[in-house]
């Protein structure tokens, strides 16, 4: 799943980037806000991580374009603006959740996964195809009881797979959501994370099928 940070803070910009990249996320940063209200619609994001005080365009502006725009990607509001009438604003304006700085990371990242997992449809954490099951919040995986070892990318090649189980993922799709638009991606890339999964899976977690010409598809059951 891939996150748009927005806030001008670069110190802190570059801690929540970390921090998030090492739960297995993909992560992009911009600091002006006239940008991130375009980059938020050209983009697949799973989550915006939006400050309120930008440069050219406030956080309340990007995310009035945002919804104006008919988007409804999840936006969680990081601001040290404590009045309630701010919370209020946002909230009524389209935001889905507000946290205050200073935050604790472990609370940043519990309602990161919160609100990704309500985008996606599901309240759960625990993600079920057949024998496989893919734990969100912690980053567990197994098939029959069997722990299955994941990097980070090919666990988001998974959780992206497996929340449209019996669907076709075209191949571009994928890739935007686990590549951030400044990282570099090898040719072959997606097809070397979906042999490695093939690979941990078998013999009794569920197929990855390759669909020639469109893309991958985990079976449902």
């Amino acid at each position: 799943m891939r996150i748009l940070i927005v806030e001008d803070d670069a110190a802190l910009a570059r801690g929540l980037a970390a921090s998030l990249k090492l739960a297995g996320f993909a992560v992009d940063h911009e600091a002006d806000g006239a940008e991130a209200a375009a980059l938020a619609m050209l983009e697949p994001y799973a989550l915006v991580i939006l400050d309120l005080g930008l440069p050219n365009l406030s956080g309340f502006e990007v995310l009035q374009q945002i919804r104006r725009r008919g988007s409804d990607v999840a936006v969680l509001i990081l601001t040290a603006r404590d009045a309630v009438a701010d919370r209020v604003k946002g909230l009524d304006i389209g935001a889905d959740d507000y946290l205050l700085k200073p935050f604790d990371p472990a609370e940043l990242e519990a309602r990161v996964r919160a609100l990704v997992r309500r985008g996606s449809g599901t309240r759960s954490p625990i993600l079920t195809c057949g024998a496989l099951t893919l734990d969100r919040s912690t980053g567990a995986v197994e098939v029959n009881g069997r722990t299955v070892s994941l990097r980070r990318r090919e666990f988001a090649v998974l959780e992206g797979l497996m929340t449209r189980a019996g669907k076709v993922v075209p191949k571009d799709k994928i890739i935007r959501e686990v590549f951030g638009y400044d990282e570099p991606v090898a040719p072959n890339a997606l097809e070397l994370y979906i042999a490695r999964l093939r690979k941990k899976l078998e013999p009794d977690g569920p197929q990855i099928r390759t669909i020639r010409g469109l893309g991958y598809m985990m079976d449902a059951s």
